[in-house]
């Protein structure tokens, strides 16, 4: 996935409001950026930390900016959620990910269950997979953890894949690591351990839980290689 503009380099003065984020620009001018990431973000954000904003040109938008990027002196990290479901779609449209590769028609935002969207929706002539991608920016004890903070919301789309398979459907779970500076993977049973139950009990139920690490710099971002788990 390439960024479809060039960034803009800036350091961080600070996060508010989760959604807001005032940064100085090179050169000099000050700007409140959108921070597209409801989490804490924990260790995403030191002060003066160096950051990469996307500009934007719409005069219907509050805020000409989005926080993508910040470096925390060892690597990249994105910040903007929205940006793993957009690596996930592209690494399965070109067959990246070989644990779902063989799908005709790969669809997003798809109604599914009882209340929700799918983030990706795959089918051949033989099956129905449900893919629910998750962007990972926490680390801890050298390991990428996921989330950073209680999420309700997660424990929801856990209990929908969980129904996707026991409909008969193939039920993904897919962690998209948004930095580079860890190794393997552990539930965050130390931040949210209702989560860590729930991604346990549904993978013995039979959803299938995949992590991935990313490659991320000022062009872009692209798929890596599968983590431990």
């Amino acid at each position: 996935m390439k960024f479809d503009k060039k960034l803009l380099r800036g350091k961080l003065l600070k996060r508010y409001k989760r959604f807001l984020a005032d940064v100085e620009l090179e050169d000099g001018e000050l700007v409140t950026a959108h921070c597209a990431n409801s989490g804490r973000m924990t260790d995403c954000q030191g002060d003066g930390w160096p950051v990469l904003l996307t500009p934007h040109n719409n005069p219907k938008r509050k805020l000409q900016y989005t926080w993508e990027l910040v470096f925390n002196g060892e690597c990249w990290i994105c910040v903007n959620t929205n940006r793993a479901n957009e690596v996930a779609f592209e690494a399965v449209s070109e067959g990246n990910i070989p644990e779902l590769c063989g799908y005709q028609k790969i669809e997003r935002e798809k109604k599914y269950g009882k209340s929700s969207r799918i983030d990706l929706l795959l089918r051949n002539d033989e099956e129905a997979c449900y893919v629910e991608v998750k962007s990972v920016s926490l680390t801890s004890d050298q390991k990428y953890v996921f989330p950073d903070a209680p999420t309700e919301r997660g424990r929801k789309h856990l209990d929908e894949l969980m129904l996707m398979y026991g409909e008969g459907h193939r039920a993904v779970m897919l962690f998209m690591l948004m930095r580079s500076d860890a190794s393997g993977f552990k539930a965050a049973d130390f931040i949210d351990p209702k989560y860590a139950a729930k991604l346990q009990e549904a993978q013995n139920a039979g959803v299938e839980v995949l992590v991935y690490n990313c490659h991320i710099d000022e062009e872009g971002i692209k798929i890596g290689a599968r983590e431990h788990y």
